[in-house]
């Protein structure tokens, strides 16, 4: 009868066991990362009665946890895959919309202000609409502020968000390693912990949310690896992450994997998880997006700064600038950035605009190869751009800027960060404030003698001599040579000579040039006119300035045209339809033959660009989210407690343990019946 209730009594230890699991199954179901357990039953020993074996009854053997690596390893898979796609996507969402949006876009503020130009130069005397120019250029500057002030708060949260998922790796990474210890030292006198099995597959998992890494199992200890093969975890001995300061640019931090003393940069090998769609993002879209509204800001501004100062303003002076100076001491300086570690006292280099329609929107690496001679390389791809030398004399323009070294004295080995347009859009400023001062008139007009007889017509002349608004020399001997070297006069000779002839008079009517034309036809002229100072003496060394004109029909002999200096309030418009003729000409990204886009377009590619690496991200994030469900699915599938099973289960122990309860109640009855026989 002994037998008997022992079996009965292992039966129901069994049952209570199964209870006990499947409740501790139900109890988890929605616990993160736990596996459903399962009881392994087997027999006790049998005793041998005569020639027979009978049973002893059961026995607990082990508490299995239901798992599959190679599901596992899947699920963490997708999952950093995943978390990578949903951080690019979080990122670049916003900005799509801050850059294509009528609203908060520049293409609107670029419509509105050329709207208002042409407003303002079809009635070039009156304020009230220049007044409104200057109020839809102020919203232009603002509106580029505004753009970049977001994009670069950007960079500072994407700054602080990388030195706090570092630190959460770091959490877990510690987390794995007491885990494997934790694990080493219960396995080897307790057997499998399965509460703690699942506490480090959940800390790994959660790992590759936030970084891709591999898994390998050594020993009963998990080794966890950055996808470019460094160790985050070794056993119980764990590698930390850090963000610092990038020695090549302050304002971007770099992720630091720290291997006791020895330090390693690996902002450009992770990859997955949040952190590499972080970092991808910011290489890919946010970079390049700061550098492409840089140089659209820097050829707005160069482009209608220079074109004004070509023209008269309401007060009859040469144009001024509606923006403010892209080459100031200021910014030149602001474009370089001197590599932490340069030799003491190494200073900066200035990097001058020279020409805004050759610029690219890369950044450049600054080598010195000794005191003066420097290697230059296009970033991020490394492409070398040449050798160089500080004496170069002028300074050689490299993708239309130069440089030059601001004080201090490099050596070899020195290295600078060059950044030409990325700042442009958050320094543009308005800095025209009188609208009278806006020089919507062309420099030059010609008007027709009194006194002419013939049928000749002349369209108004046109400055082919520029006026450089960066050299101040330059600029101001033309300002003085149109000044004082006109008016100059065209007086035609017989119109029965063929071609008919005319001599250019100055001033003073002495000539100073001559040509001919064929009457009946348009004739262009092109005329140099000595300049001369203001008491009409040649300057020195002898300099002269150009414009064209057209003549046609037949002038007769003696007819003569007058070109002069644009006075104060002149209603010509030439000059503001040449700044509304820059909304579609081709300034941007010039070829060596000339051509290439307005900056109407560049803006528009640039939405372009984020908009279609938008759309490429939700794909990216619906196709690795679907993955990421298809991995979990299988691993509940297998790990995952199922209610309805568990319940079945519990149904099962009950009836199971009620039985051997049964078998016991039956051995006593049988043992008093006996004990009551005798």
């Amino acid at each position: 009868m002994a037998s008997l209730i022992n079996i009965g009594l292992s039966g129901a230890s069994n049952a209570q066991s199964g209870m006990h699991t499947t409740g501790n199954n139900i109890t988890n179901v929605d616990t993160a990362g736990y596996s459903r357990q399962q009881n392994i039953q087997s027999t006790k020993g049998s005793i041998r009665e005569g020639h027979v074996f009978i049973g002893t009854g059961t026995t607990l053997a082990d508490v299995r946890r239901v798992y599959n690596n190679f599901l596992e390893n899947q699920l963490r898979t997708t999952s950093s895959l995943s978390s990578d796609s949903n951080a690019y996507l979080d990122q670049i969402g916003p900005i799509d919309k801050l850059l294509s949006d009528k609203d908060t876009g520049i293409t609107g503020a670029l419509k509105s202000f050329f709207s208002s130009l042409q407003n303002a130069a079809a009635k070039p005397t009156e304020d009230a609409s220049r007044q409104l120019l200057l109020t839809s250029a102020q919203a232009l500057s603002k509106r580029f502020n505004t753009i970049a002030a977001q994009l670069n708060q950007q960079n500072s949260n994407l700054n602080g968000n990388l030195s706090s998922m570092s630190t959460q790796v770091n959490n877990l990474t510690a987390a794995i390693a007491q885990y494997n210890d934790q694990i080493s030292r219960v396995s080897v006198v307790q057997g499998s912990p399965n509460d703690l099995l699942d506490k480090r597959n959940e800390a790994v998992r959660q790992l590759s949310e936030l970084v891709g890494v591999d898994v390998t199992e050594r020993e009963g200890n998990l080794d966890v690896y950055l996808k470019n093969g460094q160790s985050l975890v070794l056993g119980t001995s764990t590698n930390t992450l850090s963000t610092v300061a990038s020695p090549t640019d302050p304002t971007r931090m770099n992720l630091q994997l720290n291997r006791g003393t020895t330090k390693i940069d690996i902002t450009a090998s992770v990859t997955g998880g949040e952190i590499g769609g972080v970092l991808r993002y910011r290489t890919d879209v946010l970079d390049p997006s700061l550098n492409e509204l840089g140089r659209v800001a820097l050829v707005v501004a160069d482009q209608i700064n220079s074109q004004l100062a070509q023209g008269i303003d309401k007060n009859g002076n040469f144009g001024a600038s509606m923006f403010n100076d892209i080459n100031s001491a200021a910014l030149i300086s602001q474009r370089s950035i001197a590599k932490a570690g340069n030799s003491a006292g190494s200073g900066n280099l200035d990097v001058t605009i020279k020409n805004t329609g050759k610029l690219t929107t890369s950044d450049y690496q600054v080598t010195f190869t000794s005191a003066t001679g420097y290697s230059v390389k296009k970033l991020p791809d490394g492409t070398d751009m040449g050798s160089f030398d500080l004496n170069d004399n002028p300074p050689k323009v490299i993708d239309g800027f130069s440089l030059n070294l601001n004080g201090g004295a490099v050596q070899a080995g020195d290295s600078f960060k060059i950044t030409p347009t990325r700042g442009a859009a958050g320094s543009i400023d308005t800095v025209l404030t009188d609208p009278k001062r806006i020089a919507l008139a062309a420099s030059l007009n010609a008007t027709s003698g009194a006194g002419n007889q013939g049928t000749g017509i002349i369209g108004q002349p046109n400055l082919t001599s520029k006026l450089d608004i960066y050299d101040s020399t330059q600029r101001l001997a033309l300002e003085n040579g149109l000044k004082y070297s006109t008016p100059v006069k065209l007086v035609f000779g017989d119109e029965k000579t063929v071609p008919q002839t005319y001599t250019v008079h100055n001033a003073k009517g002495d000539p100073i040039a001559s040509g001919t034309i064929i009457p009946g036809q348009e004739n262009k002229l092109q005329i140099n006119v000595p300049i001369v100072d203001a008491n009409g003496n040649a300057v020195t060394p002898a300099a002269t300035f150009s414009f064209d004109m057209t003549v046609a029909g037949a002038p007769k002999k003696g007819d003569n045209y007058t070109v002069a200096m644009t006075g104060a309030g002149s209603a010509d418009n030439r000059n503001g339809q040449a700044v509304i003729d820059l909304q579609t000409k081709q300034t941007i990204d010039l070829g060596d033959n000339g051509r290439g886009v307005s900056f109407t377009d560049a803006y528009g590619k640039l939405v372009e660009n984020v908009g279609g690496k938008t759309a490429q991200a939700k794909l990216d994030s619906d196709a690795t989210g679907a993955l990421r469900k298809s991995a979990s699915e299988a691993s509940n599938s297998v790990s995952g407690v199922d209610l309805d099973e568990e319940t079945g289960n519990l149904i099962k122990y009950q009836q199971y343990y009620t039985a051997s309860s049964q078998i016991i109640k039956i051995a006593q009855e049988t043992f008093s019946t006996l004990i009551n026989s005798l």
